[in-house]
């Protein structure tokens, strides 16, 4: 009886650090407390989904877990349904419109497209203040075990481009939720800690 609580216990907390509701970009030290396996299955293979959406970025915010660092890309008033997006990994970043370059450090780097623009569609006023080719505002990566950098490339016909420098080509999954973007990249392949 005690051996089926322990795995009862142990089931739930693996749900509650898989749990995004909330989309905490950072954990908390219940969701990371004694989980036994991490998630596995990503895969590295370019994933996309349809649709686009008029709602604006707000902000682009990253996090570390037990299993795999997060970005989370906040759209205040999107529906989850409406968040086209299309992630994969580049051997480099291109910005969109100029074509020029985007240097992004890291071992491997993916590309993370947002259907969605950065700036007021009625005034073109940015909604998130990042430059092309720079760092995300606010987001320092130190310490994490996967993510290396993260540049924002621009916001190109209602569409936001960012690289995420990664340590390797490793697997990753990208989730819909109402207002918000997340992408998830594990810390290996093994789907160990």
């Amino acid at each position: 009886m005690l051996r089926k609580r322990t795995i009862c216990a142990t089931l739930v907390l693996v749900g509650a650090t898989l749990t995004t509701a909330a989309v905490p970009a950072v954990a908390t030290p219940a969701t990371v407390a004694r989980a036994t396996a991490c998630p596995t299955g990503w895969g590295s293979l370019p994933k996309s989904g349809p649709d686009s959406t008029t709602t604006p970025v707000r902000d682009i915010r990253t996090g570390r877990h037990t299993c795999y660092d997060r970005m989370v890309v906040d759209l205040p008033g999107a529906a989850h349904s409406g968040l086209g997006y299309s992630v994969q990994y580049v051997d480099r970043l291109h910005q969109d419109g100029s074509g020029r370059p985007v240097p992004v450090s890291g071992g491997a780097v993916l590309e993370v497209r947002v259907a969605a623009p950065s700036y007021a569609p009625e005034t073109g006023e940015p909604t998130y203040p990042a430059r092309a080719g720079h760092t995300l505002p606010g987001v320092d990566l130190t310490g994490y075990r996967t993510f290396r950098d993260a540049r924002f490339a621009g916001s190109f016909e209602g569409e936001t481009q960012i690289g995420l420098g990664v340590r390797a080509r490793l697997p990753f999954r990208v989730l819909r939720l109402d207002g918000h973007l997340v992408i998830d990249v594990a810390h290996d392949w093994t789907g160990g800690r």
